[in-house]
């Protein structure tokens, strides 16, 4: 019962099975591979344009060089405030653009409104040399509330930030979560909406430890693969990356593993409501849970060697439960059935 994360996961079997295959024989390193050589197409195709891709090792490397891309060093990024990229990537974005500043900004549910975007960009300062100037928009997505932002949302965030000639980026750690969640082609929550950098994840989705910076803008190629470099992520068997990251799309694995999550998710969420004084705190889009039960049922969980986070909050104790692409049904319903004992037994101390 182990949902403190995606990250606790071992790797998927067909990921395993595509090392094992990239594994046999030598191959050119630094990417002049035969897989990453055919990543350009499979990602490509996924996103029904031509892309360019540069695996990496971690989500953070991914978000921090696209950031740089797209961002001097006296820019502004701005991004919700519960974002990655400004709470736990140990100030990464700030290091790799040279100094840009994060501008966090305040959302509902971990999403942020074009409104709000507007009002801070309508703020004095442009153009004005004692003020950082703005540079580009970091949507999550899935978010840190483990929300999803709906195409049109994503398109009106971006309109915005082009009236401000912003490029714009999105953490996609969990993308594949949105995208299964949405139903739409991942085209449209990307370059269709106005999204010029993507940080496609695969590690929380099943794979070992392979990200990619795909680039929906053809000039922001350029200088990626000098920053890679520079930067300490252009592995050397780049094979083992690339491999990964083939398996993940192939045959819609990628959006399969996220539908399975997303579905443990759902179930997890339906029966921790229904446990009284339980409260959801935000809407269940992918495949975190946040709730607030009440503290002896927390307690015994934990007792019963539940893994998941506290979160900050005020009066009842605030959870986040994660599922993932190998989140059994037992296991969701072994969780559920201890807190529904709980509450009972809480229940029947009240009434004695």
């Amino acid at each position: 019962m182990n949902f403190s994360s995606d990250n606790v996961t071992g790797v998927a079997p067909e990921i395993i099975a595509a090392l094992e295959a990239a594994n046999q024989g030598h191959a050119m390193p630094y990417g002049e591979d035969a897989w990453t050589g055919r990543l350009t197409a499979q990602f490509s195709e996924v996103f029904e344009t031509e892309v360019a891709v540069f695996p990496v090792a971690t989500g953070t490397a991914a978000n921090a060089l696209a950031l740089a891309l797209l961002t001097p060093p006296f820019g502004a990024i701005y991004c919700h405030h519960q974002a990655h990229v400004a709470v736990h990537e140990c100030g990464a974005p700030e290091f790799y653009t040279g100094g840009a500043k994060l501008v966090p900004l305040a959302g509902a549910h971990g999403k942020l409104a074009p409104e709000t975007v507007a009002a801070q960009l309508g703020l004095p300062g442009c153009g004005i040399d004692h003020y950082v100037q703005p540079a580009a928009l970091s949507l999550s997505q899935a978010t840190e509330s483990g929300t999803v932002y709906l195409p049109g949302e994503v398109a009106a965030l971006c309109e915005v930030g082009r009236g401000h000639q912003l490029g714009v980026h999105m953490d996609g750690a969990r993308f594949a979560n949105a995208v299964a969640t949405l139903g739409c082609a991942p085209a449209d929550l990307t370059w269709r909406a106005g999204v010029d950098a993507l940080s496609f994840g695969a590690t929380k989705n099943g794979a070992m430890a392979a990200e990619a910076v795909v680039l929906f803008r053809p000039d922001l190629a350029r200088t990626l693969p000098y920053r890679r470099k520079r930067g300490g992520h252009l592995v050397s068997k780049m094979r083992f990356l690339a491999a990964q990251l083939a398996a993940s799309l192939e045959g819609g694995r990628w959006l399969a593993w996220a539908s399975h999550a997303n579905a443990a998710a759902r179930r997890l969420a339906a029966g921790l409501e229904q446990i009284p004084g339980a409260d959801l705190i935000h809407p269940v889009d992918a495949n975190e849970v946040f709730v607030t039960l009440p503290e002896p049922v927390v307690a015994g969980l934990e007792r019963d060697g539940a893994c998941f986070h506290r979160w900050d909050s005020e009066g009842a104790p605030m959870l986040r439960l994660v599922t993932a692409f190998d989140t059994r049904d037992d296991e969701v319903e072994r969780l559920l059935g201890q807190a529904r004992a709980h509450s009972a037994a809480l229940a029947e101390e009240h009434r004695s």
